[in-house]
């Protein structure tokens, strides 16, 4: 599913415009950076309430495509300007984190469970 078509479904505030319309074809929710690093799945969306800019540090390192930011959380000004720097989709929503993976599960994004 493409990002854009995620974020009408799910109603999310796009943070800022984007140059690509990534696929995404996987979901984590977790807000332990170093379970992200280890058992995202590349071309997934992230769903947490970690604003800070590891996040986007995080994300680069997992191929992760987009971070939805739940729970009204919203990320700074750093966090946002690495974001656009390494092309990493950010959106936002007062929705929980629960209720939002129910969405995404309902749309067909799923996580994936890594072998270790």
């Amino acid at each position: 599913m493409k990002i854009s078509e995620l974020i009408n479904k799910l109603g999310l505030e796009l943070i800022f415009p984007y140059d690509e319309d990534w696929e995404v074809e996987n979901g984590i929710v977790c807000d332990l950076l170093s379970f992200v690093m280890a058992n995202a799945p590349e071309n997934s969306v992230w769903v947490t309430i970690q604003t800070h800019v590891n996040t986007i540090a995080v994300a680069t390192l997992a191929g992760i495509k987009a971070i939805i930011f739940v729970s009204g959380q919203k990320p700074d000004g750093e966090t946002i300007k690495k974001a656009k720097e390494e092309k990493i989709i950010l959106a936002r929503t007062e929705d929980t984190a629960f209720n939002i993976v129910g969405k995404l599960y309902e749309l067909g994004i799923k996580g994936v469970k890594r072998i270790q």
